[in-house]
């Protein structure tokens, strides 16, 4: 007979694992189905350990520029790629037994393989998913299964829950080998620095890592298909950021594609397509491919339970309900944002709604995105264009930081906070930052636009002197032509 459970859920990412521990705290009997790694991409591949590579980055960077702060560094400033990779990795370990501890601490049984959904909840009886021997290549970091796991075998739940994920998507001709055309997997890794590197795509993958590579030494050109970097951010901001990028070094190549790659001994000629036709080849150490990613949901018996997908994704509704009962979908693989913090939240509401209790669905309209290049980005809500598009009548607040106490006392004077407001409410539609730390401030905003907070509370709102957050209320202010710094 199945181990029965009220809930399982089928990937144990960000996401999935938060999902698991809010439904063990409301008292449901849950398990987590794990193929790979505790924690998912997010802290062993992704967001934390690529944030401890530009951690190094931006290390290097400042002892670079020590003069600039009256110090003096005795020799010459030189990466150590095998430590830097060592403490990344070992970031990541960490982040991967935490989880592991969290499952136990929450009492989730943590069930180690690949399952398949076989059966959907019907009346009273349960689904049912098989779990089978992972297929999986283990990768670093390779932390043992917490002991409080199981193995193959049918498990039965009145609430099944997909959380498995996306991966990085590959563009046919142009596949990653593992040595040459890199993913994140392997640019994360690297056994040498290159001396140049291309990149495919500059949204937040693209443009961190070519900003990790620029600081670390390597000649790198970054190739866009959209007219403009970073392609969802407010055209303002993204003109800005790369104005800062190429007085860095880092070369674009916009409103092009990479159409054909030739591999020789130790490098790689990417044949670059452009607007009017033309063709460039550019050789390269290394090429990264950050093309975005594609939905995890092949061999998972979706369709023989018969979920409906739009677009590579499955298909849910605002509490991560799929279109058959019983079974949910969050994160990634229920389609974008594609972000942590997003299937996070995505997790915990499902959940709560599984037990009965009353819970808003999920407005992907407040979801921050973040970008932790150098300067950083971050942004929610309608960028400028947007928002007129959907007919609003605005009011534009801006602010540099180059009028902030805090921001030239910190040597980090260049930036921008860029505020829209619908000129006949007052609404704050959306908030876009680049510069130092605006990745770290971007949450205030959130916050005021979950509040459904008007300008005018923003304006009466005291922050404090002197930090980088001032710039946020100066920007509101500046909108209704009320600053007082410039």
């Amino acid at each position: 007979m199945a181990a029965t459970y009220d809930v399982i859920i089928i990937g144990a990412g960000p996401g999935g694992y938060v999902a698991a521990i809010r439904a063990a705290q409301l008292g449901l009997k849950t398990a987590i189905v794990e193929r790979e790694h505790l924690a998912g991409i997010c802290s062993n591949w992704g967001c934390i350990p690529t944030k401890a590579l530009l951690r190094s980055a931006e290390v290097m960077h400042l002892a670079s520029h020590a003069k600039d702060y009256g110090l003096t560094i005795e020799g010459t400033v030189k990466p150590d790629l095998k430590g830097i990779v060592e403490r990344s990795r070992g970031i990541a370990a960490r982040m991967n037994g935490g989880v592991g501890m969290l499952m136990k601490k929450n009492k989730v049984d943590v069930i180690w393989g690949e399952a398949k959904l076989t059966k959907a909840a019907s009346g009273d009886k349960p689904g049912e998913i098989t779990v089978s021997k992972t297929s999986k290549k283990p990768m670093e970091p390779q932390v043992p299964a917490p002991k409080n796991t199981l193995g193959e075998g049918t498990y039965a739940a009145k609430h099944i829950i997909v959380a498995t994920g996306a991966r990085p998507r590959t563009l046919p001709g142009i596949e990653p080998d593992g040595k040459l055309i890199w993913t994140y997997f392997e640019a994360m890794v690297p056994a040498a620095m290159p001396k140049s590197l291309l990149v495919m795509g500059s949204g937040a993958i693209g443009i961190e890592f070519a900003s990790f590579y620029r600081t670390m030494g390597v000649d790198v050109t970054v190739v866009e298909l959209m007219p403009q970097i970073m392609p969802v951010e407010d055209a303002e901001i993204s003109k800005f950021a790369q104005k800062r990028f190429e007085k860095q070094g880092l070369k674009f190549v916009l409103e092009a594609k990479v159409t054909k790659v030739e591999k020789g001994k130790d490098t790689v000629t990417a044949h670059i397509e452009k607007k009017d036709g033309s063709v460039e080849k550019l050789t390269a150490d290394r090429l990264i491919s950050a093309v975005g990613v594609q939905c995890n949901t092949e061999n998972l018996g979706l369709e023989d339970v018969g979920v409906k997908l739009e677009r590579g994704a499955i298909a849910i509704d605002g509490y991560g309900r799929t279109n058959v009962a019983g079974i949910y979908a969050i994160g990634d693989v229920a389609g974008p944002p594609m972000l942590a913090h997003k299937a996070e939240h995505e997790g915990v509401i499902c959940v709560e709604k599984i037990a009965g209790h009353d819970v808003h669905p999920l407005d992907r309209a407040l979801v921050p995105g973040c970008t932790y290049c150098t300067p950083q980005v971050a942004s929610v809500g309608l960028t400028e264009a947007k928002a007129k598009e959907a007919g609003h009548d605005i009011r534009v607040g801006r602010f540099p930081f180059v009028a902030n106490g805090k921001a030239v006392a910190l040597g980090e004077d260049q930036g921008l906070v860029k505020t829209i407001f619908d000129k006949k409410t007052g609404q704050l539609l959306g908030a876009h930052m680049v510069g130092a730390e605006v990745t770290e401030l971007i949450q205030g905003f959130v916050v005021a636009m979950n509040l459904e907070t008007t300008e005018e509370e923003l304006m009466h709102t005291i922050f404090p002197h002197p930090t980088l957050s001032e710039m946020m209320k100066e920007s509101v202010l500046d909108a209704y032509g009320k600053a007082l710094n410039i």
